[in-house]
């Protein structure tokens, strides 16, 4: 759910990385981190857990501007993949206003993306959220391994509403932007019916 910050006239986007460990999330997030400017974004958070960990950090966008005299400020988090650490995942879901579903395109991950993919309906619904009405963006990471799914495979699977979706290798920075840039557009396309006048 959007924050506006009256006293600063900001309006406050929450957009969450959703996925299964080791998909990608993380690499994205540090990968977009690296490439901003530094007067552009604010401290990268780490919260680790024994074998995961959930990152954040907020940035000011160069190229959008302001929107009916409000400065956009996003806020981009990564959930912990492992499935024993859902109450982590539900609690970074909460007031989310755009989501990120990377998929790790390996063949022998697929079944754990569609389970992540239940389990973000699922943390959703316990918001009494719909995945259809929240803007999402779908990332294939890892689409340089030699054992990957075919894209019209993972469409299938992950994406048969026909969102927008990108091809990506996190860890060279491939397509990374791409998503980021898409996902922010569609996040700011719903909020602005809404936005107060200042």
């Amino acid at each position: 759910m959007a924050n506006f910050n009256y006293a600063k006239k900001e309006l406050n986007l929450k957009i969450v990385y959703y996925g299964t460990s080791l998909g990608g999330k993380t690499t994205s997030i540090r990968s977009i981190y690296a490439r901003l400017n530094h007067e552009h974004k604010g401290q990268l958070m780490s919260l680790a857990t024994d074998l995961d960990q959930t990152i954040f950090f907020d940035f000011l966008p160069v190229d959008v501007g302001e929107i009916k005299g409000w400065k956009l400020r996003f806020h981009l988090y990564t959930v912990p993949g492992q499935v024993y650490y859902n109450a982590s995942r539900k609690l970074v879901l909460r007031n989310v206003d755009g989501l990120v579903f990377v998929v790790d395109s390996q063949q022998e991950r697929l079944e754990e993306n569609i389970e992540s993919m239940y389990n973000l309906q699922d943390n959703l619904n316990a918001y009494n959220l719909c995945i259809d009405d929240i803007p999402m963006v779908v990332q294939y990471n890892k689409r340089n391994l030699p054992n990957i799914v075919a894209l019209k495979d993972l469409q299938i699977h992950f994406n048969p509403a026909g969102r927008p979706h990108f091809e990506s290798v996190a860890l060279r920075g491939i397509g990374i932007f791409e998503t980021l840039k898409s996902v922010c557009q569609l996040t700011i396309m719903k909020q602005i019916d809404t936005l107060p006048t200042v």
